[in-house]
């Protein structure tokens, strides 16, 4: 595959995702971290490509880049680093999988080796090789495979040296997102789901792994005479007021509150197309047009620990094959949507999608009766399937946006005395533990700068 191809494909996934997916309101913090990612893109083996940096929106722990120069980052993540070499760390081994090709390699390696056998995480059943789209949402979810991890890690740490930051940074933010990994573990024990964690580096490495070790080292030691960045201050000025949790102020461009529907028993939300009557019966919660031209169904189901949500559209919705099969992920959970092709029992292509939460799948299907040239069903579907927030965000949605505010130590400050101060539930203590990196037992020493949330 060319380079024009590879950008020509990552610009249409970036539009696509600008379409679907809530971008960080915050010009200042949008045009800092485009500025580390554009430093250390600059110093990469790709200098002449164009980059794009871009904070996504949501809570959970993730970064991930597409073809051609379009990386990403969640703002969840950006509260738990502490430095600005730890967010250029996170830059630099997105921008390694953009110099390596990885999304290029991997579709060369899937035409060899079969597609559907490299695409196994993500099967639907369908027979279709040319949906490359498949594959490159696949690696921005569960990441690219321990080598290519790995390579990144290399490529990253050198040009991370390459641009003044000490490459023993990478290791730094290994250790941050293993904390989180080690937390997440425990809570999804306690509440009997699948863990879901960031795709890269930390889910294919030990904390103490010594290939890890081994690739940043050879990125090289910076004389003594240069002091490697950190810029804590700088990084330290940036966040302070970065949103905590989930963001209860309306997002631009997408469905407003004036026609959401909550189910108070099962404890999630949806917001339905504007003007669209909701109708709740024994099988399922259904919206529609006063013309009945279109519907919106969501149903809850029941689904076995460790199934995917793509084989749960195919072995339990009964559907084998999907167009435009992609994962996504909101308000940290996972799932799988696409388009189901017309048949015999429905006329029209419909919009199909899964959510799962624990033992609980929220299933979507936008179906079209009478279609209407001037109304995109498609984008309605997809835009109110993206509202959807499950029971513990519902349940204990904040009635404020709650933002990270540093504050300094003193001789008495504790994270269980802090937690309790500023009212962050039983979890608060390690909460704030993860947020300034000394989880699992630390506690902060006098004089030092600690991320509290208010």
């Amino acid at each position: 595959m060319s380079e024009a191809q590879e950008i020509k494909i990552g610009k249409e996934m970036h539009e696509k995702i600008l379409e679907t997916t809530p971008i960080y309101q915050d010009e200042a913090l949008q045009a800092y971290v485009d500025s580390i990612g554009q430093k250390v893109a600059a110093n990469s083996d790709r200098p002449d490509l164009k980059y794009y940096f871009t904070i996504i929106d949501e809570p959970n722990i993730n970064a991930f880049a597409l073809p051609g120069g379009y990386i990403y980052i969640n703002r969840g993540l950006m509260g738990y680093l502490n430095s600005e070499a730890q967010l250029a760390a996170v830059l630099a081994h997105e921008v390694g999988h953009v110099t390596a090709r990885h999304t290029v390699r991997q579709k060369t390696a899937a035409a060899g080796a079969g597609v559907l056998s490299v695409l196994s995480v993500l099967a639907t059943g369908s027979t279709v090789v040319g949906d490359v789209t498949n594959l490159w949402s696949s690696a921005a979810v569960v990441g690219y495979g321990r080598e290519m991890e790995l390579e990144a890690d290399g490529f990253g740490a050198q040009y991370l040296y390459n641009s003044g930051y000490d490459p023993n940074a990478m290791a730094e933010v290994i250790g941050v997102l293993k904390d989180q990994e080690k937390y997440a573990r425990r809570k999804a024990r306690e509440e009997g789901r699948e863990i879901r964690t960031y795709h890269g580096v930390f889910s294919t490495h030990p904390r103490n792994d010594k290939r890890l070790k081994e690739v940043i080292a050879k990125a090289g030691t910076l004389p003594e005479s240069e002091q490697a960045v950190t810029n804590e201050d700088v990084f330290r000025e940036k966040i302070n007021g970065l949103v905590y949790g989930i963001n209860v102020q309306p997002v631009a461009g997408k469905p407003g509150d004036s026609n959401r529907y909550t189910h108070n028993k099962l404890g999630f939300t949806l917001v339905f197309p504007e003007a669209w009557k909701v109708e709740n019966t024994r099988t399922a919660i259904i919206g529609a047009p006063e013309d009945k031209s279109a519907e919106l169904r969501l149903g809850v189901g029941r689904v076995q620990a460790q199934t995917r949500p793509d084989q749960y559209i195919r072995d339990t919705m009964g559907i084998p094959l999907l167009t435009q099969s992609e994962p996504f992920a909101q308000a940290g959970l996972i799932g799988h949507m696409g388009i189901r092709p017309a048949d015999s029992k429905h006329p029209h292509p419909s919009r199909i999608a899964v959510l799962l939460q624990g033992s609980r799948a929220y299933t979507f299907e936008g179906l079209v009766t009478e279609p209407q040239e001037d109304v995109n069903y498609d984008t309605l579907f997809v835009d109110a399937i993206r509202t959807f927030r499950p029971a513990r965000s519902v349940r204990n949605r904040p009635t404020k946006v709650r933002k990270i505010e540093y504050v300094r130590a003193n001789q008495s400050t504790t994270y269980a005395a802090l937690a309790k101060y500023i009212g962050m539930g039983n979890q608060g203590e390690q909460q704030l533990r993860l947020l300034n990196g000394h989880y699992p037992r630390g506690e902060p020493k006098p004089g030092d700068w600690i991320k509290i949330v208010r």
